[in-house]
């Protein structure tokens, strides 16, 4: 692997890590498979692309970015909780009208940034490489989020949201209202993904409306990888974990198509096998080590 490709990887890693990040809330917390995320990504991307090309600051249309993910997050728990969707469709139909949605926001499929001021001139003045100083702010990013989650949910309504995953009926029966619980939990998961999607954007110079296609899958993989490799016996080390899985899944992306064997290698096109592979590994792992103990 080059050097590169390394820095590459890393970036990939932490821009994405506010996803994952997103996606641990609700598969892991709120036991609640959740795909609006492959819409609420680009939704965050599209926002901020026109806040900025319109002369909003940089930072101000990550808040905008934000607020948009957590309207469709909590479309999504609405129309679970309150119409009694399966949660599956209930995602899948906000995924759905995203797409449509985005196109709308943004007037055509896509929307450049060429020329714009982004996040990423913040720390232009640093006299950071290029290549260093954007794995370095998304890193920053990815802190504070986990800070400000692993607080959050030691307050009284991140306990509730824990809770409420753990086991709906107990908290039902304690006089709380588990509906606004998960509404506000989906809306907080689609929320990081509107961020991460903004920040994709900016750094990427454009928003595409496809570019969350095969997001949940890539989230879902990361969580897994980062389990595995890095355990998750507390809130606070589960968040890490999720953060350094999705660094681990980038680097392994980028590992598997720099490798040759021979005449074979693998292109771009494999990402969705490569990608399969991690996660059949990453789950297998635990099981094959238990059975070389015995």
């Amino acid at each position: 692997m080059t050097w590169y490709a390394f820095y590459g990887a890393l970036e990939q890693g932490f821009v994405y890590g506010l996803l994952v990040l997103g996606v641990y809330l609700t598969f892991r917390v709120l036991d609640f498979p959740d795909l609006t995320v492959d819409g609420s990504l680009p939704l965050g991307a599209a926002v901020s692309s026109v806040a900025i090309t319109a002369g909003v600051n940089p930072f101000v249309s990550l808040l905008m970015a934000m607020g948009a993910g957590f309207l469709a997050g909590m479309v999504t728990g609405i129309l679970n909780t309150k119409f009694r969707i399966l949660h599956l469709l209930a995602s899948i139909l906000t995924m759905i009208a995203l797409y449509s949605i985005n196109i709308r926001i943004m007037g055509k499929p896509n929307l450049t940034l060429l020329g714009a001021d982004t996040v990423l001139d913040s720390v232009a003045g640093f006299g950071l490489p290029p290549h260093m100083s954007a794995p370095l702010l998304f890193a920053c990013f990815c802190a504070v989020a986990v800070a400000l989650l692993v607080w959050f949910l030691h307050t009284e309504l991140g306990l509730t949201l824990l809770a409420t995953g753990d086991n709906a009926q107990m908290i039902t029966a304690q006089g709380v209202n588990t509906h606004s619980v998960i509404i506000f939990g989906v809306g907080l998961s689609n929320a990081l993904a509107a961020l991460s999607g903004a920040l994709v954007a900016q750094n990427q110079g454009a928003a595409d409306v496809n570019m969350g296609v095969g997001t949940i899958v890539a989230g879902l993989a990361s969580v897994i990888v980062g389990e595995t490799l890095f355990g998750c016996r507390t809130v606070a080390r589960a968040m890490i974990a999720a953060i350094l899985g999705s660094v681990a899944y980038r680097l392994a992306i980028a590992l598997a198509l720099g490798l040759k064997l021979g005449s074979f290698s693998f292109t771009p096109s494999d990402l969705n096998l490569i990608t399969a592979i991690l996660v059949i590994a990453a789950l297998v792992s635990p099981q094959l080590k238990s059975r070389f103990r015995k």
